[in-house]
């Protein structure tokens, strides 16, 4: 069940519907480089007037609770016409500008894509970072983190075609929450009997408690099945607090944009859930001594807000000895992670050294 929020209709910035060259009149694209509408034809600057973040610009935040009811047909679709197709191997959802529709699947490259016909349009993000990294650079970054991966096998770059790199904007949603938790737990501290070969640590146990107060702000969920979420984990965070600007379609004009999969009870678990785990740490590192056990947290949560926002980032998939491998580069800080093969021939010679070195050391002392 996918239960949207309530929008103000001021909330949402309005786009126009298309972004023509006023030269030639071809379909002008956002270029990250130029921050700009730029016709890919004849390079002509678009005097669009895109939303920009000044000084009185205001992200909302909506609230969590009131997101239970319906909302207005007036926040939801893209605000310019697109068309979806659903692949039929990782089952993401991509929106492109009609007439861009790619043959092969952004994400896993799979060319099984079939239309797809949404029963409802998709709730409108109403807040986005535009990209800021260029083609040019998410390549060098790509070629980098090639240049780092000494345990893949040889030749492994020159097979992974950097030339399939795309830009996309995926779906994220973002919760702000006021917590306040007590807890409890015993609290431990070693001491040591005996001497010598018979000395053994010890345990001293005594009850402990405190109680803490925390403001999350911009916890972050990812709505994509397209990305691979482990590797998300590693290019975040997205500077969600200080570089978001309203939502407008010129920003996406011209890239793939990624339909969310994960509604917005089922991000708010999940957003719970990591909320609940942060703080559990929290209270454990304020528990005195050298360790720890039975520690029990209550905690009450107030004032919980959402958004939901797209971020850049840059994908390259390949394929590599018929197993699927995927590098991403976060399109705003340009923060790099990937998923490579490894080369067992280097590893297995890499342990012979270890061990090599290690009988070495040992047959000196």
């Amino acid at each position: 069940m996918d239960v949207p929020p309530p929008l103000p209709g001021d909330a949402v910035a309005v786009a126009r519907r298309k972004f023509e060259c006023p030269a030639c009149g071809g379909e002008a694209q956002w270029n990250p480089a130029k921050h700009a509408l730029i016709c890919p034809y004849c390079g002509t600057e678009s005097p669009a007037e895109l939303q920009e973040r000044d000084g009185t610009t205001v992200i909302v935040e909506h609230d969590l609770v009131a997101a239970l009811r319906a909302i207005p047909d007036s926040a939801r679709g893209w605000q310019a016409e697109k068309v979806s197709v659903q692949c039929q191997s990782c089952h993401a959802i991509s929106v492109f500008d009609p007439g861009k529709i790619s043959q092969a699947c952004q994400f896993c490259g799979s060319t099984a894509l079939v239309p797809y016909e949404q029963v409802k349009d998709a709730i409108r993000p109403e807040s986005l970072l535009p990209m800021k990294v260029a083609e040019p650079q998410a390549r060098d970054l790509i070629r980098t983190w090639y240049g780092k991966q000494w345990l893949a096998p040889n030749g492994f770059a020159g097979k992974a075609m950097t030339d399939t790199v795309k830009g996309i904007y995926l779906p994220y949603w973002t919760f702000d929450a006021k917590v306040y938790a007590r807890w409890t737990a015993e609290s431990g501290e070693y001491y040591y009997t005996g001497s010598g070969k018979n000395r053994r640590r010890q345990v001293r146990w005594s009850p402990a408690s405190g109680e803490l107060s925390h403001f999350f702000d911009d916890d972050l969920v990812c709505a994509s099945t397209g990305v691979h979420g482990a590797l998300l984990k590693k290019i975040e965070p997205f500077p969600t607090t200080d570089s978001l600007v309203p939502y407008d379609a010129g920003y996406l004009s011209g890239w793939t944009v990624e339909r969310y999969q994960l509604d917005l009870i089922t991000s708010a678990q999940r957003s719970r859930a990591q909320m609940d785990a942060a703080l559990r740490k929290m209270c454990a590192d304020q528990i005195p001594g050298d360790t720890y056990r039975n520690l029990v947290v209550n905690s009450t949560y107030s004032g919980q807000t959402f958004k939901h926002i797209l971020v850049p980032v840059w994908l390259l998939s390949y394929v590599y000895s018929g197993k699927s491998f995927q590098v991403v580069i976060n399109g705003v800080t340009g923060t790099a992670a990937g998923e490579r093969p490894w080369s067992w021939i280097k590893i297995t010679l890499l342990i012979l050294l270890a061990i090599t070195i290690f009988i070495l050391l040992k047959a000196n002392e």
